[in-house]
């Protein structure tokens, strides 16, 4: 491959394309032994090409994507965080401030065909600066603690030892700074990331012995710059609005944490458990609540679950009338009996018997379903939004 040809990357469209990145032919290797990127290459989801970029690019990244009407992403495209150029305002260019664009045109785009599948239509590789190989390993995407760094961090905060003498020492076993893979920072945002909060005063536990016969419960409200989710127990007042009930901060969303949550919260209450608590679908959670709120009523939201139906049924040829016949039973179902009967026809008509999410959400049908959930008091909501 020569240099500064973007022509030599590309090929047909009609061409064969790599069926997976673990069988590699001689023409898309380079010199150095380097997969390199070509038009028409296939990738079964964004995450995977992303990955790829990672490895054949040795600068940070910037990513753009557009969604088609229906909602779903279809176009991707990964450039060196060079690109561009800087603009001044007038008056300004006898100051000009420092700046990494250098308008480089370095980029990767790719778009989902109709079987679902990310194929590259656009490459070019070089870069119009100095790239620092060296240095890859430190960019954000690149670092990572290992599980012994990450133990021996623990052991040593419970022990009270500074952070900095931790990482120095860390620093020292891999052999020097140029062998390590994380900064002091990463090891500082970990340690924050161990510890889990709760809050609750003296209002959360009188609105949770007034109005705490149901409950929501969401981790997707925002995330602080540690990357720890908010996580607020919400319940709902005689007007109909929104009450906070307590909160917490969480280092990570397994089901051990959510127990320690749960925990926490009911103590705070006074052990006053919820009738009803409506969540996502996360199964942790699920299994937590299992565990620590045995007797209460456990709701899927709504709202969740129908937000799917546009990227599961994306390429479906009767994706409208299928939108149309589910949003019909679950909302119009009288009854167990007219459901039942209803969802029978749907997929048959529509031929959707080996369709696994739906499968998954007809087992679970007692959790989201409205007609199925009746008896139970839900104080108006079926969402935790």
């Amino acid at each position: 491959m020569e240099d500064g040809n973007p022509d030599l990357l590309l090929q047909s469209d009609n061409e064969n394309a790599m069926e997976n990145l673990n069988m590699v032919d001689n023409e898309n290797v380079g010199e150095d032994m380097v997969l390199v990127p070509k038009v028409g290459m296939t990738f079964s989801d964004e995450k995977e090409m992303f990955d790829f970029y990672k490895k054949i690019c040795l600068r940070r990244w910037l990513f753009g994507a557009k969604k088609g009407e229906d909602g779903v992403m279809r176009y991707v495209t990964f450039t060196c965080n060079h690109e561009g150029r800087r603009t001044y305002a007038i008056g300004d260019s006898l100051k000009p401030q420092p700046t990494c664009q250098t308008d480089c045109k370095v980029r990767i785009s790719a778009s989902l065909d109709t079987l679902g599948i990310w194929r590259i239509n656009k490459v070019y590789l070089d870069h119009n600066h100095k790239t620092s190989p060296s240095k890859s390993r430190l960019y954000r995407c690149n670092r990572k603690l290992s599980a012994s760094v990450k133990r021996k961090l623990e052991v040593n905060d419970m022990a009270g030892i500074p952070l900095h003498k931790s990482y120095n020492s860390a620093v020292v076993e891999a052999g020097g700074y140029e062998n390590t893979t994380f900064m002091e920072k990463d090891c500082r945002n970990y340690i924050e990331q161990t510890k889990e909060f709760f809050w609750a005063d003296n209002r959360c536990r009188q609105s949770c012995r007034e109005f705490g016969d149901v409950v929501t419960f969401d981790t997707t409200y925002l995330t602080n710059k540690y990357d720890m989710p908010f996580a607020p127990f919400v319940g709902v007042n005689h007007y109909s609005q929104s009450t906070l009930l307590g909160c917490g901060l969480l280092s990570n969303e397994d089901t051990g944490t959510f127990v320690w949550l749960f925990r926490t919260w009911l103590e705070c209450m006074h052990g006053q458990a919820p009738n009803a608590i409506i969540t996502d679908q996360d199964w942790a959670m699920q299994n937590a609540i299992q565990i620590t709120l045995p007797n209460t009523k456990h709701r899927w939201c709504l709202w969740y679950i129908m937000k799917k139906l546009p990227e599961k049924f994306a390429y479906h040829v009767e994706k409208s009338s299928t939108f149309f016949a589910i949003h019909g039973l679950v909302y119009d179902a009288e009854n167990v009996q007219e459901f039942e009967r209803g969802w029978r026809s749907m997929l048959d008509v529509y031929d959707l018997h080996d369709n696994a999410w739906l499968s998954g959400l007809y087992e679970n049908r007692g959790r989201w379903v409205p007609c199925f959930l009746k008896t139970t008091f839900w104080a108006g909501m079926s969402t935790t939004q």
